[in-house]
């Protein structure tokens, strides 16, 4: 028995090399089929009020395939859309967390949790944050979106994306963050934007298909 176990590690070693190798062999860039500047301009009541581009340091930064970044406006409220896609991803050209990327820019996450969001008749997990920055206060939604599937942890769209990468070559993905002010109701609000959002972005992806995992 206690040679079983050098063994087995041997064993465990070297498919976990062949793994990273198909991983790495297989990866090949795919391309939205429509692109994310077709996501609507008027969705769940809320209308385009202007775009919101990163600056030029931040993109390179970020090393995306293709974005939007919109604030939309319904009366005088306002919310702000952000989905950064990328048809390839590797080391040093992922995506970065709001998790992390949120206090980097001075927000301060407060409340982490999970918000249902209904799609199609079916029911899909994604990230609520509440975060604030002196008096400000916001309410973030974000996900992960692939051609196939939403994922709200990064654990899990991790493993699941080196496992794409091995079966098929894909590792393409989407970050998907919506953030609106903090208020009575808001959290509501932007459920109902998502739920209609999440199907425009599959739509890009040209798939119609969906599955949701937390």
């Amino acid at each position: 028995m206690k040679t079983a176990w050098p063994f087995a590690g041997v064993i465990a070693i070297l498919g976990a090399t062949l793994a990273t190798s198909a991983y790495t062999e297989r990866r090949h860039p795919q391309s939205l089929t429509h692109p994310l500047n077709d996501i609507p301009v008027s969705l769940a009541g809320w209308n385009f009020a202007q775009d919101a581009p990163l600056p030029p340091n931040e993109l390179k930064r970020l090393v995306l395939t293709d974005y939007v970044s919109r604030i939309y406006s319904r009366g005088s409220q306002y919310l702000s859309l952000f989905i950064a896609y990328y048809a390839e991803q590797r080391s040093g050209e992922s995506m970065h967390s709001p998790k992390h990327c949120l206090p980097g820019s001075g927000w301060e996450i407060w409340q982490y949790g999970s918000v249902e969001v209904p799609v199609n008749g079916a029911a899909v997990t994604v990230n609520k944050y509440s975060i604030h920055k002196g008096s400000e206060r916001q309410i973030v939604l974000y996900w992960y979106q692939s051609g196939s599937r939403v994922i709200a942890s990064e654990y899990v769209g991790k493993f699941l994306l080196m496992k794409d990468a091995v079966l098929d070559g894909r590792t393409d993905g989407a970050l998907v963050r919506v953030m609106l002010p903090d208020r009575p109701g808001a959290v509501e609000e932007a459920v109902a934007f998502a739920s209609k959002l999440i199907p425009e972005v599959q739509r890009c992806y040209g798939i119609s298909n969906l599955t949701a995992r937390r």
